[in-house]
Parts: structure tokens; C-alpha cells; sequence
């Protein structure tokens, strides 16, 4: 049984273990809806450089939030979304796109899969054919075989006709 002190710190207890669970929800003002949307465009794109899979929209990381006040300061002073992604990309390098740009840095990851690909048909299709010519070449050497033995057939069967009669 719990004695009024005890109830009293327990239900002390609880409020602060509720204030702790309530989230901070961000709140930010445009002052169009169009800016509104670019927002949540640009956040959804851009990657939180903390962690390693989540973009700046789902991130509860402070860098997250940091960076989704600074996307909304740029929006309000009109910056552009290839400004604010510039800008991103500078500050944090390519790991902060989805979809890295294709430029010569990053030919390797936009074309390498292709030409990975591309090299493993070549090398099937040469293996394969190599194994159709090996196949068609010992096809050839057991007729070969096969006429040599019909041959020896006839010629033993040819003695022991001879020597019978």
C-alpha cells in the first residue's frame, strides 16, 4: 500500500515521464502554400547526414531540425531549390542527395551497374558458345569413335564368318 507521499511522488513521477513523451512538433510559417510545398519537397529529398537512411523530414536528429529551420529561412528569403540543394551539398557533400547528380564523380555509381551487367551477358554468351563448340566437337569425336568401332564390329564379325565355314 502506498501512503500519501508516496502517491504524490508517484503521480510527480508520471507527469514528468509524460512531459518527457510529448514531442517537439516543428512549426513553421510560409507565407504561401507553394513554399509550404516546396518544403516539404526539399525536406523528403534531402538526406539527414546523422543518420544514415532517414531524410530531414522523418529525422528527430537536431542536425534534422537545424537543417529543416535553415530550408525554411532560405524559402522565406526566396532562394531557389537548386540554391537551398546547392547550398545542402556544399555544407554536406553528395551523401545529403538520394539520387547523387550525374556528373564525373559519380559516373561509377550511375553507370557502373549497367556496364556490370553488360559484362556479365558478354561473358555468359562467350561461355556459353566456347561449351556449344566443346559440345559439338565431342559429338564429332564419338561419330568418329563410333565408325572406328562399327568398323572393328564388321571386321571381327567378317573373321569369325570366315573361320566357321
Amino acid at each position: 500500500m502506498l501512503n500519501k507521499s508516496g502517491l504524490s511522488l508517484l503521480g510527480l513521477w508520471l507527469l514528468l515521464a509524460s512531459i518527457n513523451a510529448t514531442a517537439a512538433i516543428d512549426v513553421y510559417q510560409f507565407s504561401n502554400d507553394s513554399d509550404r510545398v516546396r518544403f516539404h519537397q526539399l525536406t523528403g529529398e534531402l538526406r539527414c547526414p546523422k543518420c544514415q537512411n532517414q531524410n530531414i523530414a522523418d529525422s528527430n536528429a537536431p542536425i534534422a531540425q537545424d537543417l529543416r529551420t535553415k530550408i525554411q529561412a532560405m524559402l522565406t528569403e526566396k532562394k531557389t531549390d537548386a540554391e537551398i540543394i546547392d547550398y545542402m551539398i556544399d555544407r554536406y557533400g553528395d551523401f545529403v542527395l538520394y539520387q547523387p547528380r550525374v556528373d564525373r564523380r559519380t559516373w561509377l555509381l550511375w553507370f557502373g551497374p549497367a556496364a556490370l551487367l553488360i559484362l556479365g551477358i558478354i561473358v555468359v554468351v562467350l561461355i556459353s558458345r566456347r561449351n556449344a563448340s566443346k559440345n559439338t566437337a565431342d559429338k564429332l569425336a564419338v561419330n568418329t569413335l563410333d565408325t572406328q568401332q562399327q568398323k572393328q564390329i564388321e571386321s571381327l564379325l567378317n573373321d569369325t564368318g570366315n573361320h566357321s565355314s
